[in-house]
């Protein structure tokens, strides 16, 4: 799942009045295959950027032995194609401006282009090749392969790398989205050509297919071209859902010691689907609690107030199959123990105590100022209308968005604090040697490393 800009993935669309003036005129565009893309046509500057993506299609498909592969997919797909080996198609694409590159998350797997106008046969061919013919030849699967393994290396020194694997390993302990996305120091070697060949054929399918483009191209063009990409692919995959995961390890301590100066500090709770009714309000609240930075409570009470971090963060966050609530923060290992007090005092108090009126006008205000900021090039306009598609959102989504978030009130985000904030059941993961931290559990191994 894409996640759109700001909070714009926590609206839940409700029946509300829509402007007389669209904020994007977005247009579905169908091909004569039955390919169907959002378009926002927009001939200001000569420029085309599509986005695409295949939903259930990310690393958590990779199994066990495999961990990596849909990385190592994204990372040799324009490493050539059709007759064009790896020097051959990046020479082309730097000769003619066209920005190709293919990305993976754990739910989805997509592309991204850019191109000039003048360039954008060229540009489309290229895409089109990268897709359905790559090469995946053997020295280009062995270089990326060596690129993986060194950043592994590199990132196993890493505090906060390894938080956020063990973070990931306990929260999602039995459940595909535990495994390495990145891939392990031996199942990267394991993967051949015929493992990346076959993710490409199961995985990369019109079924899941979502598009967002944005530029100077017309209606009658796009129609065209999606068939000249897209229509070859495969009509339907044959993997499943997985099952949905609620979050483990809560109300426990996790400490891997490092003897490091600052420790890092990872918490994760159970959070909200991005479709359930007071989602939107749960945004709101999130907004306040730590999730606009400075001018949040928790930045004020443990940054501003009493000078524990540079920074401390919370956010919701919804994939396809979990949900949570996470902060983060690294601290002196001298602090750590008051900065983990503080965190839970402001998540008591924002459950028991309803926020101020001026905190919800501010953070109403700040939430729809912003918007248009979320859409200041082509590539950032292709990027959200192909976020609204991924996330199940309506075509005028944008439209409604002002009046969603004015409609909520102190009420709805008291009911949704209480429902939510569970300070007693957090998972934390510290790496470092904090003091004043009593540990559940003192884990002296990476999983899913080696």
């Amino acid at each position: 799942m894409k996640y759109l800009p700001g909070l714009l993935l926590a609206l839940v669309i409700a029946a509300t009045p829509v402007a007389a003036k669209p904020f994007l005129n977005i247009q579905e565009v169908t091909s004569p295959g039955g390919i169907t893309a959002w378009l926002v046509e927009d001939h200001t500057l000569p420029i085309i950027s599509l986005q695409f993506s295949f939903k259930e299609a990310g690393t958590a498909r990779d199994t066990q032995e495999r961990q990596g592969l849909a990385r190592l997919a994204s990372n040799t797909m324009d490493e050539g194609a059709g007759d064009l080996d790896s020097q051959a198609f990046q020479k082309t694409l730097s000769d003619y401006s066209i920005g190709l590159s293919f990305e993976v998350g754990r739910d989805d797997f997509g592309g991204n282009l850019k191109t000039l106008t003048r360039h954008k046969d060229k540009a489309f061919t290229l895409m089109a090749l990268a897709l359905t013919q790559p090469r995946f030849d053997q020295e280009a699967i062995d270089r990326m392969r060596d690129a993986n393994i060194a950043r592994i290396k590199s990132s196993m020194t890493e505090p906060d790398w390894i938080a956020a694997r063990l973070q990931n390993d306990i929260a999602y302990a039995g459940h595909a989205y535990a495994r390495n996305s990145g891939g392990t120091l031996t199942s990267l070697p394991a993967i051949t050509r015929s493992d990346l060949v076959a993710f490409v054929k199961d995985n990369l399918t019109r079924d899941r297919l979502n598009i967002g483009v944005a530029g100077d191209i017309t209606p009658d063009e796009l129609k065209i071209i999606l068939d000249q990409i897209f229509l070859t692919l495969p009509a339907t995959a044959a993997t499943k859902p997985l099952a949905h995961i609620d979050i483990q390890g809560r109300g426990k301590t996790y400490l891997y010691t490092q003897d490091i100066p600052q420790s890092v500090i990872d918490i994760m709770q159970p959070g909200i689907d991005s479709k359930d009714p007071d989602y939107y309000a749960a945004s709101i609240m999130n907004f306040v609690l730590g999730g606009s930075g400075f001018g949040s409570r928790l930045t004020e009470e443990v940054r501003e107030k009493r000078g524990l971090t540079y920074g401390i963060h919370s956010g919701f966050f919804d994939m396809d199959h979990a949900e949570g609530l996470s902060i983060s923060l690294s601290t002196e290992n001298k602090n750590a123990g008051a900065a983990l007090k503080l965190i839970h005092q402001e998540m008591v108090r924002m459950r028991d105590t309803p926020i101020s009126t001026q905190e919800l006008t501010e953070a109403q205000s700040y939430i729809v100022g912003s918007l248009p900021l979320s859409f200041s090039s082509t590539e950032a306009l292709a990027s959200n209308v192909l976020g609204l598609q991924e996330n199940d959102r309506p075509i005028d989504y944008f439209d409604r968005y002002p009046a969603l978030i004015k409609a909520v009130t102190l009420d709805d985000v008291a009911r949704v604090s209480k429902r939510l904030l569970t300070p007693d059941q957090m998972l934390t993961v510290i790496v470092g040697k904090p003091e004043g931290v009593t540990a559940t559990d003192t884990p002296t191994t990476l999983p899913n490393v080696e």
